[in-house]
């Protein structure tokens, strides 16, 4: 039997909570701390997130709470799953707070706004002489709330600390891979909601099956060569950070960011779709961000240019679609074996 762990999740949406959750059926006692008294209550009161994930039953191992400080104290383990426009602020609070032997662990699939941070830049940047890792793959929380198989990537270069996720997080119906590929694994998770919500997109549409799977092997192609610029495997993208969440994210409408292409395809305005959502779509901020950052590198991403020509240049889809498929670069597999 593992040693068990006293954790703080920080972030109360449907994530963080399956995660916390994951944790404490474990054996593990879990702080999950968020910033409505309501919600925290419900938790506590009534073992269920009502807001998020209504019906779940949350152990009552979790115990949820309003105050950073008793969140933290006492832990050895801190997973951040909160929006990347606010990660920054929360570790921050957080660096503080703990000492040097706690592993942080960011759950956030995005890019910080304003420049061009991973998650694990920033944490880097903000607990450096902590341990660190990323979590990320095709996990929609509520396919595992509802015990369905699932399997998520731990990534840090140090192999102790993906082992302690492990123990942390691994069950009957939750499965965890490991990886020393940070950027790889980070990239996969945040460049897939860019793609999400272009796909979202070709359904509303009605665009043929070919179209989509096109569509998307297309992507995958684009993370990649992206990816690499940065540093990262290309390899890393055929595991589950890179096509198992890009297939699942591109699929569902149980995705923020395909609902956000969806709605886009029927005809709504981008911020009546985005008012309409009890989340944040990690995939608007960062198109933005990923097209500066490729124009910059000079790395060719014809979906990228075209999903950001129709969001914000407001193209008409026929055209850019056209476009897209022209000017693409031809070769079909950015990287092959020798």
């Amino acid at each position: 039997m593992p040693e068990r762990h006293r954790v703080a999740v920080l972030g109360g949406g449907s994530f963080g909570t399956v995660i916390a959750n994951t944790m404490a059926c474990n054996g593990n006692q879990v702080a999950l701390w968020l910033r409505n008294p309501a919600l925290a209550a419900s938790i506590n009161e009534r073992r269920e997130n009502d807001e998020y994930l209504p019906g779940y039953t949350i152990d009552e191992r979790v115990t949820a709470t309003l105050d950073l400080s008793d969140a933290l104290n006492g832990i050895d383990t801190v997973f951040v799953a909160v929006p990347s426009a606010s990660f920054r602020t929360v570790v921050k609070d957080v660096a503080v707070q703990i000492g040097p032997s706690v592993v942080v662990v960011s759950l956030t699939k995005g890019i910080e706004p304003g420049g061009f941070h991973l998650m694990s830049e920033v944490l880097a940047q903000e607990l450096p002489h902590n341990p660190r890792a990323v979590v990320s793959g095709p996990n929609l929380a509520r396919e595992i709330a509802a015990g369905q198989l699932s399997a998520c990537v731990s990534a840090s270069p140090d192999s102790a600390v993906n082992a302690s996720i492990h123990d942390l997080l691994h069950s009957d119906s939750f499965l965890v891979y490991s990886s020393s590929d940070v950027y790889g694994v980070e990239l996969g998770g945040a460049l897939k909601n860019i793609y999400a919500i272009l796909s979202g997109l070709c359904h509303a549409r009605d665009f043929g099956e070919n179209t989509i799977g096109m569509v998307l092997t297309r992507a995958l192609a684009e993370m990649s060569r992206f990816a690499v610029e940065l540093g990262a495997n290309p390899l890393t993208f055929l595991g589950l950070s890179g096509v198992g969440d890009l297939i699942v994210t591109c699929s569902t409408p149980l995705s923020r960011n395909y609902r956000v292409g969806y709605g886009l395809g029927k005809g709504q305005p981008l911020a009546e779709v985005l008012a309409g959502m009890d989340q944040v779509a990690e995939g608007i901020n960062t198109l933005g961000l990923v097209k500066a950052e490729a124009d910059r590198r000079g790395v060719p991403m014809p979906l990228v240019n075209g999903l950001y020509g129709i969001l914000y240049e407001h193209r008409p889809v026929s055209e850019v679609f056209s476009d897209i498929m022209f000017t693409e670069v031809a070769r079909d597999v950015e990287f092959v074996a020798s």
